[in-house]
């Protein structure tokens, strides 16, 4: 998936908007950041730790943790050029439901890829 893919991906889902936090490029729903984009080659998903490690296990060349507390809580680098469509978009829209409040989540079916 390119850089502009996965833009208009992310712009895709329910209230998703775009912004910046300290000067990176970020991606929010109702305020909550559920993807950011600090370098070319990857961005970073919002996940639960549970999530994570699953992630972690079933694509250890395309995710890794990001250092520190962030990626104890389940911050994840998601490499998306080396990823295929359906792991990007799976872990975008996993990353916008944890992010996204539960009334939003409830009006809109987000339907899983597969």
């Amino acid at each position: 998936m390119t850089r502009e893919e996965l833009v208009s991906f992310a712009l895709s889902l329910p209230e998703a908007v775009e912004s910046a936090h300290h000067g990176t490029r970020d991606f929010r729903v109702r305020s909550k950041i559920f993807l950011t984009m600090p370098e070319q080659d990857y961005c970073v998903v919002r996940l639960t730790p549970d999530q994570q490690h699953m992630t972690l296990a079933i694509a250890p060349a395309e995710t890794e943790a990001v250092p520190g507390g962030w990626g104890l809580r389940g911050s994840t680098r998601l490499f998306y050029q080396l990823a295929g469509d359906v792991l990007v978009q799976d872990l975008v829209r996993k990353s916008w439901q944890n992010a996204a409040p539960k009334t939003l989540q409830r009006q809109w079916v987000v339907i899983p890829s597969g």
